[in-house]
Parts: C-alpha cells; sequence; structure tokens
C-alpha cells in the first residue's frame, strides 16, 4: 500500500470593527485591568482585549488578540490593530502590525498584541476621540492548509481519496515542532486493517510553549511584583523570572545583601526604553520581538549593539551571542569600526576576529580608516589598532 499527500496552504482573511464607548471611565481602572470583545473573523473566533492603563508601559494603552478560550484548535495568523478616524480609515500613526505568522494556542493559552498602542495623552487630544469614544479595526490573515491524501492498494487496482479540509498550518510555518513521538502497541492490543496491516497508536507531542504562558504574564502583568523606570518609562515585571534568567537580577533582588527584602521598585540607568524593552521581552520568551527582527539594516546594527550591551551587562548570555552572530552579518567598511570596538570592549572574541579578518582583506582596511567609525576604534581601543597594524605589516 502505498499513500502520498498534498498540501495546499491558503490565506482567510477578516476585519472586525471594535468601538469603545465610555473611553473617560475606562481609562480609570487600574493597571492591567482590561476590557474584551468576542467576534468571529476569517473562520474563527477571537477576543481583542482593550487595556485602557497598559501594565508595562505607564502612560500608554495596549491592545491584545487571542483566539477565543472555546477554541480548541491552534490558528496560525498574521494581524494588524488599527487606531480609526471617523471615515473608517485607518490612521497611519497607530497602526501596529504583527507580519509574521504568530501561532496562537488553543483554549486562548496565549495572545499577542501591542503593549504601545496609543498613548493616553495622544488620543485624548485627538480628533479620533468623538463623545467619548473611539474605534479599532482588527485585519486578520489566517493561513489554512487542505490536504488531500491518496491511499493506493497494491497492485494499483483500488485508489481512496480522503480530503482534509481547512487543517490549521503550525508548525509548518512558524517553528517546526519535535518529531512525533511514535508508541508502537504490544502484540497482545495490535489491531488489523482488512488489508492485514497493523496499526500502531501514534501520539504527536505539541512543541514546547512554556515561552507563551511567560510572555503572556508579561505582556498582561498578572502577578507583577517589581517596577522597572528606564529612560523615564515604567515596566511591570516578576521578581522571580527576572533572577531566573539574569545573575545580576538574581544579586539585586535575592541577594545577601537585601537581609531578607527585596526592591519592589527599580531604576536603570544609561540604557534607553526601547533598549529594555527588547531585553524584558526576551527575558520572558527567549525570542526577538518581530517588528526587531523585521527591521532595517540601520536600525537593526544600533538595536543589536545596544542590546549587545544590555544583555552583557545582565549576564544574559545567548542574546549577547544572537547580537554577535547578528552583528557578524552587518560587517562592513561604514559598520567595522564600531562593531570591532565594541566586540573588543564586550569579550566577543569571535566578531572581533570576524572584524579583524574583514580589515585584512582587500583595500578594506584603506575604506574603513576613512569612516567616522574608525576614528571611534582609534580612541577608545588603541590596543585593538596596534594589533590590527602588526597584523598587516605581517
Amino acid at each position: 500500500m502505498v499513500t502520498s499527500s498534498t498540501m495546499v496552504i491558503r490565506e482567510v482573511t477578516g476585519s472586525h470593527v471594535l468601538t469603545i464607548d465610555g473611553y473617560s471611565l475606562s481609562k480609570g481602572a487600574e493597571d492591567g485591568k482590561y476590557f474584551s470583545s468576542t467576534f468571529t473573523a476569517a473562520g474563527d473566533r477571537w477576543l481583542l482585549r482593550y487595556y485602557p492603563r497598559s501594565n508595562s508601559v505607564s502612560g500608554w494603552t495596549a491592545m491584545y488578540l487571542q483566539l477565543a478560550p472555546s477554541n480548541a484548535s491552534h490558528v496560525t495568523a498574521r494581524f494588524t490593530i488599527s487606531l480609526l478616524d471617523w471615515n473608517g480609515q485607518a490612521v497611519p500613526s497607530c497602526t501596529h502590525a504583527i507580519t509574521r505568522a504568530h501561532t496562537f494556542g488553543p483554549y486562548g493559552f496565549d495572545m499577542a498584541g501591542f503593549r504601545k498602542f496609543i498613548k493616553r495623552k495622544n488620543l485624548k487630544k485627538s480628533d479620533h476621540l468623538r463623545d467619548d469614544s473611539f474605534r479599532v479595526r482588527v485585519d486578520i490573515t489566517v493561513l489554512k492548509g487542505t490536504t488531500k491524501i491518496t491511499t493506493t492498494k497494491n497492485g494499483g487496482a483500488t485508489t481512496d481519496v480522503a480530503n482534509l479540509v481547512d487543517a490549521a498550518v503550525t508548525s509548518a510555518v512558524v517553528v517546526p515542532p519535535p518529531p512525533p513521538h511514535e508508541i508502537t502497541v504490544s502484540k497482545k492490543e495490535e489491531t488489523k486493517e482488512e488489508d492485514g496491516d497493523a496499526l500502531a497508536s501514534i501520539v504527536v507531542v505539541p512543541p514546547p510553549n512554556m515561552d507563551r504562558h511567560l510572555g503572556h504574564l508579561l505582556s498582561s502583568g498578572e502577578g507583577a511584583d517589581v517596577t522597572i523606570e528606564v529612560d523615564g518609562e515604567k515596566f511591570m515585571a516578576h521578581r522571580a523570572i527576572l533572577a531566573a534568567r539574569s545573575p545580576v537580577f538574581k544579586g539585586e533582588f535575592f541577594g545577601p545583601m537585601e537581609e531578607g527584602t527585596s526592591p519592589t521598585r527599580v531604576q536603570i540607568k544609561d540604557m534607553e526604553a526601547s533598549v529594555f524593552e527588547v531585553l524584558l521581552h526576551f527575558i520572558y520568551n527567549d525570542s526577538l520581538p518581530p517588528d526587531v527582527v523585521d527591521d532595517g539594516e540601520s536600525e537593526a546594527i544600533s538595536m543589536a549593539q545596544h542590546l549587545l550591551v544590555a544583555a552583557d551587562r545582565y549576564g544574559i548570555e545567548r542574546l549577547k551571542l544572537m547580537c554577535e552572530d547578528k552583528l557578524y552579518n552587518y560587517v562592513g567598511t561604514s559598520s567595522v569600526g564600531t562593531i570591532l570596538a565594541l566586540a573588543e570592549q564586550h569579550g566577543c572574541d569571535g566578531l572581533k576576529k570576524a572584524c579583524l579578518k574583514f580589515l585584512m582583506s582587500g583595500s578594506n582596511l584603506k575604506a574603513a580608516i576613512a569612516t567616522d567609525g574608525f576614528d571611534h576604534l582609534a580612541k577608545s581601543c588603541p590596543t585593538v589598532l596596534k594589533e590590527l597594524l602588526s597584523k598587516v605589516a605581517l
């Protein structure tokens, strides 16, 4: 018996407009309090969660999309949440998109969205808030697969065709799950098909999803017990999670100097709020936010450099290595000076070797010397410059 299958992936789109009436009342809610509206779009049931006061970033409202708890299947989708003007058009400055497909867990176990949807003060003074109401629209694109399975019995005389319609596209689009875990029943428990083939019990174990649950804790602020202020912005977090991921946070929250007490408010200096926000996302999710991954080259280099410094500062080694790898891909004549200086200052040996190798190749050194980045290298890391010149002399 021979089987073959063909999967056709298609997109199913849908939109929903939510009117939030009584804004002045909702903004008085406590941090982390949300209001939700259930709707159907793109063939699935969803919840749009509105946080009048984002629990993780002070001064902002937040919007999140979540599968309805009644949905028992994974759903993979891209989506955009937009503030609407009163002509029904999306406001460009307040249109936020998840451009890479996100797989939502079943039963509403996780959600995705934007903790910085719009600043409350900006919404209050805008024309989009009228008669104490404003409107938002969510546009959803769900990826679904139609699978056709053909079974041909020995001899090719019979062909059975089964269509599995609208199967959810999950790991094939995002991250491949581990191989299915197969359990073969004992001989006493075997059953037989009509053609005599033995049936085995196959249990498919889903991929790990702890990051989704921890990510939900961060985005919802549930159980948060520490407020971290960075560059004027406030972030809510959980001391135990920060301590588990960073030896520096562990020492700060649970070190011997605390004598049984642990701070509930922390101020971090010499770091931009946007960098700490990405650092915090990584601590909870073990991955970078989609909008950081999709940044343009100059923005990506800048964020990777600042994030590497932050990761080194808090002892988050995997993130530091990810930043090294990111910067390695951007080594060029205009950037090599600053990247080499950063590698030297933060003990990134692999990145340093890559920069030196680049400078010793062809005319790269001559071109790099004329850049501001090379001036920065000469002033901040003169020993590296001497090392480079000694290698060139050889």
